[in-house]
């Protein structure tokens, strides 16, 4: 049982520090100098890259965050481990993301990293998901809009296309830990005091 148990462990372990990589601070400080955190909204996602430091250092930062959680999740499907494990793997890079270990528990929104892990997971429910993201974000103008519009509909794309008990539970926890993560952006919201892009 234990040489099963090591690597599945050990891949959910790696993940999970993949995920916590700050890439949006790296890239900011690299290329600008900047600490994104000091300014804007203080996170580390491409939507306050991309406020304070600008458009090519987001698009980099998105890149990133979008692809860091993928190696690993394909790696358990070559490797023939069962769905629920894969799905773990999965959403540890996501966690790594929200709650970084090498930012002291603190982190992005998790948007982008969840969006690739999904891409991964089922293609055609994070397509559809995307697309439900950009035309709220290009009706509204505002990235938090999308995000929630785009993720609030994934239990429901999950539930036509992969309506397995594991791959609904998965998403769900997903939509709530992104909900979680934009509260304050709700709140903005509901005041109207939301910035748009």
């Amino acid at each position: 049982m234990l040489p099963v148990i090591a690597p599945v462990i050990g891949l959910i372990l790696a993940n999970y520090l993949i995920g916590s990589i700050p890439f949006g601070l790296i890239i900011s400080r690299v290329f600008r100098g900047i600490d994104p955190r000091g300014e804007g909204s203080g996170n580390t996602g491409a939507t306050n890259v991309l406020r304070v430091v600008g458009l090519r250092c987001a698009i980099l930062t998105v890149i990133c965050d979008l692809t860091k959680g993928m190696p690993l999740i394909m790696v358990g499907r070559k490797l023939g481990l069962e769905n629920e494990i894969v799905l773990l793997i999965a959403i540890a890079a996501v966690l790594g993301h929200v709650f970084s270990i090498f930012l002291r528990f603190k982190g992005g929104k998790g948007v982008a990293t969840s969006l690739g892990v999904f891409l991964v997971l089922d293609p055609k429910i994070a397509l559809i998901g995307l697309l439900v993201w950009i035309v709220a974000f290009l009706l509204s103008r505002v990235s938090s809009v999308g995000a929630l519009c785009g993720f609030g509909a994934l239990p429901f794309l999950t539930l036509f296309f992969r309506p397995e008990k594991a791959m609904m539970f998965f998403a769900t926890t997903i939509t709530l830990l992104i909900y979680f993560r934009h509260w304050e952006n709700i709140l903005r919201l509901i005041k109207g005091t939301e910035k748009t892009i």
